[in-house]
């Protein structure tokens, strides 16, 4: 498997400073700082990044586990609410939550909950957040 990177760059101290993060292949760059991270200033942040790449890897998981039974989805749109918070040890991602709509033409609600549950579970992204982070999942129907 081919090994994914990313980059950042960062100039200046925490507070005024600013910075970047790239993927490798140039697919998605945004500029990041203090205020983007911590208050609602413009630009993105590592947490945005994480969520991104978690509904990515969701989504993913969830088409996989559909065609898997037998179901081919129309479309499968996750929305992940990073959480970050202060805690003892300092500022962590202690929760995600995942919000999907799926579009799955002759599926029954118990089966489409089931293996959207079953992706939460065993998506990638899922497994490597899941040992420090709180990950909840709403899923419906379109």
């Amino acid at each position: 498997m081919p090994i994914r990177t990313a980059s950042a760059r960062w100039e200046g101290n925490l507070t005024e400073g600013s910075g970047t993060v790239k993927t490798g292949k140039g697919g998605l760059q945004g500029n990041y700082s203090f205020k983007s991270r911590f208050e609602e200033g413009e630009g993105t942040n590592p947490e945005e990044l994480i969520g991104a790449a978690h509904a990515g890897c969701f989504s993913m998981a969830f088409s996989k586990g559909l065609a898997d039974a037998g179901f081919t989805p129309t479309s499968v749109e996750t929305t992940a609410k990073v959480h970050l918070d202060k805690t003892d040890g300092g500022f962590g991602v202690t929760r995600i939550e995942l919000e999907t709509v799926g579009n799955v033409p002759n599926i029954d609600e118990g089966t489409f909950q089931k293996i959207a549950e079953g992706a939460k579970e065993n998506c990638p992204i899922s497994r490597l957040l899941s040992p420090g982070a709180q990950i909840s999942l709403s899923a419906s129907l379109a």
